[in-house]
């Protein structure tokens, strides 16, 4: 089982619950409808992954996200997160009204930072992702369609969130390729104060 740090300790997640277009811009840069409740989908403890790796046979996208990880039923600690995704097999899928698992849920498409106590405010959060050294993604709490608290009562009603189940929130804008090589970071804010980073090197 893939494991997770947060604080001093390990964490074994049971699964990984993604919410899907949870940021207008970003519905918008991939011809979608802005959803009007939650688009949910859930990775598997066997995509989670603490390195980055680029895809062998087909161009993988990033997708940088404020990632939450639950305790007790609530919002315990916070992190930064890469829902990686086969954009060519998720359109093939979408076109044909199937489910997104081959495109999201394959062997290491959840990659997160360590993951720290989450002492501050929600509404404060924001996320940056630099790519090569240029600025390719920013967002946070006030641009999602469907705040944490909100999400959390969601899912809460069709799955157990287990302790050290992680949410992820959803993605802004600037969504891309990337290749073997990149060097990503990846940062999580509370208003101006750096509450977790990490780099990556794609693999």
């Amino acid at each position: 089982m893939n494991s997770i740090r947060f604080d001093t300790q390990t964490i074994t997640p049971s699964k990984v619950v993604c919410i899907g277009r949870n940021y207008v811009d970003h519905a918008k840069e991939l011809n979608n409808e802005v959803p009007t409740s939650p688009v949910i989908f859930l990775k598997p403890n066997s995509a989670i992954c603490n390195e980055l790796y680029a895809g062998t046979e087909q161009t993988l996208h990033y997708e940088g996200e404020i990632a939450l990880l639950i305790i007790g039923g609530e919002i315990a600690g916070a992190g930064f997160g890469l829902d990686l995704t086969n954009r060519d097999i998720q359109n093939q899928l979408k076109e044909k009204g199937l489910p997104w698992e081959r495109a999201k849920a394959f062997d290491r498409a959840a990659v997160f930072s360590a993951f720290v106590p989450l002492t501050q405010p929600l509404e404060s959060l924001r996320l940056e992702l630099d790519i090569n050294g240029a600025r390719a993604q920013q967002g946070g709490y006030p641009l999602m369609i469907f705040k944490p608290e909100f999400l959390l009562q969601e899912i809460s009603r069709f799955f157990t969130l287990e302790d050290g189940d992680i949410i992820m929130t959803g993605t802004p804008k600037g969504v891309g390729a990337f290749r073997q090589g990149d060097q990503f970071k990846g940062s999580i804010f509370s208003c101006d104060t750096l509450l977790v980073s990490q780099e990556w090197t794609a693999q």
